[in-house]
């Protein structure tokens, strides 16, 4: 029966979630179901597009931890002394680096201008001279690629190194996670094929050669599961405190909330799905996703390429993968 139930699974993904790439899950820090889609193997990155911010909260919480940064409630200007406030525009001065987190950092624009910030000559600039404006600071406003590149430009100028040295140094390593060259990408075409392409490695850097904050980062679907069990073992990777347990804690409980999804609840750069199970997710474009359920200790890794208005992988994790692998007793033998 659970045999014919895992077939059942992968018809499902195959006929209405086929542009999957790879699927991991762990229970209880063991691999329990591993399997590649369209061709792709465990050594395959993927573009995890926003899975990227969530990986960018972790690199916040660490520069926190080890005294780069002093708190989330520091002020965004505070890092960006040579930027002229213009006159009359005094909201940009109360915004704090937990209003970034959150998503709830108010914004001059109705609709982001992804093409103008991308052909922009300084992405950092850009995005300073669009945040404020007379929006109300608090309310949630997602920001899919503009206003999150600002926090890469504060963890620069925190650190003294490049975003992905850090995350090298201090997550990537500790995990042994190896991630490709810094990718520039000079036009709208290469853009474009940077999203849609089947073979990409590496970050996507800005003219300063800043990393993205937003998307751009590529991770094999494995790489994404050590993510997700490094929270749900409270940062502890081989005995090794690489990411504040306090910090996990305050990341992954809701800060705000997305009435323009469902009203879904949000903590810092992290998803919250079901806080009764502690239970949250890193999610990007296509179907990109890292999911934890504290309650049941399960990591579910899912890679996927981008395809418009993709299909929910919540759904499919909570309605079918979840229910499947609740005995690892079993898929252990199988694996």
């Amino acid at each position: 029966m659970d045999q014919r139930k895992k077939i059942g699974l992968e018809k499902i993904i195959n006929s209405s979630y086929n542009n999957t790439t790879g699927i991991v899950v762990l229970k209880d820090g063991k691999r329990i179901y591993e399997n590649y889609f369209n061709k792709y193997t465990a050594t395959n990155e993927i573009h995890i597009a926003s899975v990227t911010k969530s990986i960018i909260s972790i690199l916040i919480g660490i520069a926190i931890e080890k005294g780069y940064i002093k708190s989330v409630d520091q002020k965004v200007l505070d890092y960006f002394p040579d930027y002229t406030v213009k006159t009359g525009e005094k909201a940009i001065q109360s915004v704090t680096i937990k209003d970034m987190l959150t998503m709830t950092a108010p914004y001059k624009y109705k609709s982001e201008p992804y093409e103008q910030f991308f052909t922009s000559n300084n992405w950092i600039d850009f995005a300073l001279n669009l945040l404020g404006g007379k929006a109300e600071n608090g309310k949630f406003t997602y920001s899919a690629i503009v206003g999150s590149h600002i926090l890469s430009g504060i963890l620069v100028e925190a650190t003294g190194q490049s975003v992905s040295d850090f995350a090298t140094d201090h997550l990537f390593t500790p995990l042994d996670i190896h991630i490709g060259s810094d990718v520039v990408l000079h036009d709208k075409e290469e853009h474009i094929a940077f999203f849609q392409d089947k073979d990409v490695s590496g970050w996507v850097v800005d003219p300063q050669g800043i990393n993205t904050a937003g998307f751009g980062l590529t991770l094999t679907p494995m790489d994404m599961a050590k993510i997700g069990q490094l929270y749900l073992n409270r940062g502890v990777w081989e005995e090794t405190q690489v990411v504040p347990a306090w910090w996990i804690d305050e990341s992954t409980k809701e800060h705000s909330r997305c009435s323009q999804w469902g009203n879904l609840p949000y903590g810092y750069l992290w998803w919250i799905i079901n806080e009764k199970e502690h239970c949250y997710a890193a999610m990007g474009d296509g179907g990109n996703v890292i999911y934890v359920n504290g309650k049941k200790e399960m990591v579910v890794s899912i890679a996927s390429l981008f395809v418009p208005r993709a299909k929910d992988r919540i759904k499919l994790i909570r309605e079918y993968i979840e229910p499947m692998f609740e005995d690892s007793v079993f898929w252990l033998r199988m694996v």
